[in-house]
């Protein structure tokens, strides 16, 4: 057992929708869990002669969530990036092998280790930053044997590094080259074989796809979310990012745990999610990097009761984005999202997005993943730009 005394905690709990600051408070810390957290002066007699740690004031947050990346790829896309800028156009920049299938091509031809090697600095940015969970998603292989090889990487991370790693199958992501003209055979070759042997493996934790007109449609997509229904498999969907292809509200039908991006998400998608429960994931980075004008509907979903999480997409083409606090200050200085809806977005609506229920907040009976930061309120970590005030991590009731 140990004791967290003299904190500052933001809670972060479903009673409140703002941080529920609680100030002198302390937590209790029982193996991987919590079992008590309040002020100071109200802590339980059977605690009081245990020893405590005095925080001194510091501010304690759940440990922060990134519910949607990309992040074991091959190779990079930098030169496409400096080619986009010199005046490029994109069927040049697919001319001279860039674009997603020059992430394919790398990602194809780099073994395990090598994807291991590529990601962790990444992902150990990311864990600086004070996260202590990390969705990450395949989607750059187009074929069973890669697809497979990168959510294998994504269960290494989980092993050599201390965070909890969900993995997402999104071999829905693009059409490789050579089912250019059989969709139908690289749904059923692919997409849903591949899935099946991913599930056997215990490789698989959600499944997700790209709807778009550039990718997949409604029917394509309903179709395998079908097939992962049937496996016991929750699903998501990149839905409404560059047109209104009514994909989330599909989605919610499903019971997607989450519709993502969703700049061009219509009323239609708004009360499907709403009824569903499905979360809202907004990818401020890609916004950035891509320059968009049309922002996500955020008053609706608001009004609407619509849950909004925050993650930074971190990819190499479109959000090459490895910060979860740039994330938040761009959530609130791009969305005009609330300092308080940014850390919810990357805490308790995060885990929502990935259906787990234990974390995302400090109370009894959640995982004891938690952050503690040399700040004195929670706002400071949506409003500064390029500081990192993490002072120490706690993952599973352990220091790391």
């Amino acid at each position: 057992m140990q004791i967290l005394s003299n904190a500052t905690v933001a809670i972060m709990d479903e009673e409140s929708t703002g941080y529920r600051l609680v100030e002198r408070a302390s937590i209790v810390i029982e193996g991987d869990r919590i079992a008590w957290v309040g002020a100071d002066a109200d802590l339980p007699t059977a605690y009081r002669s245990a020893h405590a740690e005095d925080l001194e004031g510091l501010l304690v947050t759940p440990g922060l969530i990134d519910c949607h990346t990309h992040v074991v790829y091959g190779g990079d896309r930098a030169r496409e990036f400096e080619m986009r800028l010199e005046g490029a156009s994109y069927e040049e920049i697919a001319r001279a092998g860039g674009g997603i299938l020059s992430s394919v091509r790398n990602t194809r031809e780099a073994s395990e280790e090598e994807l291991l090697e590529l990601a962790l600095p990444r992902v150990d940015t990311l864990l600086d930053e004070g996260v202590t969970t990390l969705e990450i998603k395949s989607g750059y292989g187009l074929d069973i044997a890669s697809e497979l090889k990168m959510l294998r990487v994504a269960r290494r991370i989980g092993e050599l590094r201390p965070v909890h790693v969900v993995t997402t199958w999104l071999a829905a992501h693009a059409l490789p080259p050579e089912f250019k003209d059989n969709r139908a055979g690289y749904i059923d070759q692919v997409v849903i074989a591949g899935m099946d042997q991913g599930h056997a493996e215990g490789l698989i934790d959600a499944v997700d796809g790209f709807c778009e007109g550039i990718a997949f449609s409604v029917e394509e997509m309903a179709r395998i979310f079908a097939h992962a229904k049937g496996l016991g498999l929750p699903v998501k969907l990149h839905a409404e990012q560059l047109s209104d292809l009514h994909g989330a509200a599909m989605a919610a039908e499903h019971g997607a745990l989450s519709a993502d991006h969703l700049e061009y998400l219509g009323a239609d998608g708004i009360a499907a999610m709403a009824k569903a429960g499905t979360v809202a994931v907004l990818l401020p980075g890609a916004f950035y990097t891509l320059r968009e004008t049309k922002y996500p509907p955020i008053q609706a979903l608001r009004d609407a009761g619509v849950a909004i999480a925050l993650a930074t997409d971190s990819n190499p083409g479109t959000s090459p984005l490895t910060s979860i606090l740039l994330t938040m200050n761009m959530g609130a200085t791009l969305f005009r999202m609330t300092p308080a809806e940014c850390l919810r977005g990357v805490t308790r609506n995060a885990a929502r997005a990935l259906g787990l229920a234990d974390r995302g907040i400090i109370a009894p009976g959640a995982r004891a993943d938690l952050a503690i930061w040399d700040i004195r309120h929670p706002a400071e970590l949506s409003y500064r730009i390029g500081f990192n005030p993490l002072y120490a991590r706690i993952f599973g009731g352990k220091y790391d």
